[in-house]
């Protein structure tokens, strides 16, 4: 007996590519102050400045996910990418609380503590942006010969957009998101088919021979 699969719908695989993308964004906005300090921080002014790289980080992303008219609403529904305020407790969401929650509680908001959850921020949000674009692209049937090139970008732009100062790299975020993900779906209690197992192992693949390549490019010019 053939067991039925429900089909996920392409709104939930958009929501988990769209969602860390918003927390990369505003992260980046934080950090392109250079104060750390969230009254500076201007979500418009960041977006407006880097417009060219969103929009072909929207148009890359819709192509490698196959990604319908009625996902792509979801960036608007988020509302991630329009002007709002960020909150100390927003940047405590998107680093997992990894720093914890300081008391006072208006400690939260204080330089050093904004710009540590920065950086677990950018390493966690990258990592989930990886993973969520390996896992809909596998999903859509996206083959890693053609969506890895497309994916390596992506990750190459969010990088950038999240600290622009070199410390989030897409090699570094790669082997990441094999120790915070693959190594559990290709493990032999995964519940994960055997093609797509195949299909992240194709991607992992290939994205370590674009990533290494274009870092080797980068140390000959330098």
């Amino acid at each position: 007996m053939t067991e039925h699969v429900t089909p996920i719908p392409e709104e939930v695989y958009a929501r988990a590519v769209f969602a860390p993308l918003g927390g990369i964004v505003e992260v980046g906005a934080v950090n392109a102050t250079g104060t750390w300090r969230l009254a500076d921080v201007a979500i418009h002014d960041f977006l407006a400045h880097r417009r060219d790289d969103v929009e072909r980080l929207f148009n890359d992303i819709r192509s490698v996910c196959r990604f319908s008219d009625c996902a792509m609403a979801v960036v608007d529904e988020l509302g991630w990418f329009r002007d709002h305020e960020v909150s100390g407790a927003l940047l405590l969401l998107w680093s997992a609380g990894v720093t914890g929650v300081p008391q006072p509680l208006s400690r939260l908001e204080e330089p050093p503590t904004v710009r540590r959850m920065c950086r677990m921020a950018a390493d966690l949000q990258l990592t989930a942006l990886l993973q969520a674009l390996i896992t809909t692209a596998v999903a859509a049937g996206t083959p890693a010969s053609r969506g890895a090139p497309t994916i390596a970008g992506v990750l190459a732009t969010a990088c950038d957009l999240a600290d622009p100062t070199g410390r989030s790299t897409p090699d570094v975020v790669l082997r990441m998101w094999r120790v915070a993900h693959l190594a559990g779906i290709l493990s032999p209690g995964s519940d994960a088919p055997e093609n797509g197992r195949a299909g992240f192992r194709a991607y992992d693949r290939t994205l370590e021979e674009l990533i290494t390549s274009a870092g080797s490019e980068q140390e000959e010019s330098s």
